[in-house]
């Protein structure tokens, strides 16, 4: 299962191969507050609400700890991935968490997929970062039998460790946490945000089709 925002529908229209990941994902859920706007004047069946997979986490979560499940984690430095696998033990301490960084090899992929399912994992959390978390769950999901859900989650170790933080509530409400976390990160992110969003907006409104309500 994976999500999509700005950056991924825009990166998707740009280049094929990555487009074909996404599109044989499972699930795709919306993590971008304007793609629900949009979909209110420009589809015929309007999103209910965003998923932001910050949130979407802690209900997993929470869930999760009440039926004795494994969470692991992959992704981020050594450091922070340590972080936010302690403040998770922390919340929810029914819930067995493990995990390892995101900095490997391709060539260390085969037994990083073997250590995730000796784990006993339910649900694997891929934290690599666009394009890179996809491309992993797409080479290596024939390796990973026994786990029973796999969710890719962008920079959410960082939120989780409390590295980065969220945007206030009324600013997520209005679609513009993108813009918050810009002014931030603008070196880092400006590409991200500033670009694609753009982009983004421009896919929507040339390519948007209407389809019937089922009668």
């Amino acid at each position: 299962m994976t999500s999509a925002n700005g950056q991924v529908l825009s990166l998707a229209a740009r280049n094929a191969a990555f487009r074909e990941t996404l599109t044989g994902s499972d699930g795709i859920d919306a993590d971008g507050m304007p793609l629900v706007i949009a979909s209110r004047f420009l589809g015929s069946t309007p999103l209910p609400e965003r998923v932001a997979t910050t949130d979407f986490f802690h209900d997993m979560a929470k869930a999760g700890a009440e039926r004795g499940l494994t969470f692991y984690m992959l992704g981020t430095t050594e450091a922070e991935n340590a972080r936010a696998i302690a403040k998770v033990r922390k919340l929810y301490p029914g819930l067995k968490v493990i995990g390892r960084h995101g900095y490997f090899a391709p060539e260390e992929e085969e037994g990083i997929a073997r250590e995730i399912v000796a784990s006993g994992a339910d649900v694997l959390w891929v934290g690599l970062g666009v394009p890179r978390e996809h491309e992993f769950v797409t080479r290596n999901l024939h390796r990973l039998a026994g786990v029973t859900w796999v969710k890719t989650c962008g920079g959410l170790f960082n939120f989780l460790s409390g590295t980065n933080s969220r945007a206030p509530v009324v600013v997520q409400n209005m679609g513009l946490e993108w813009a918050y976390r810009l002014m931030l990160e603008p070196r880092r992110l400006f590409w991200r945000y500033a670009v694609t969003n753009f982009h983004c907006l421009y896919l929507m409104a040339t390519r948007s089709r209407m389809t019937p309500s089922p009668e």
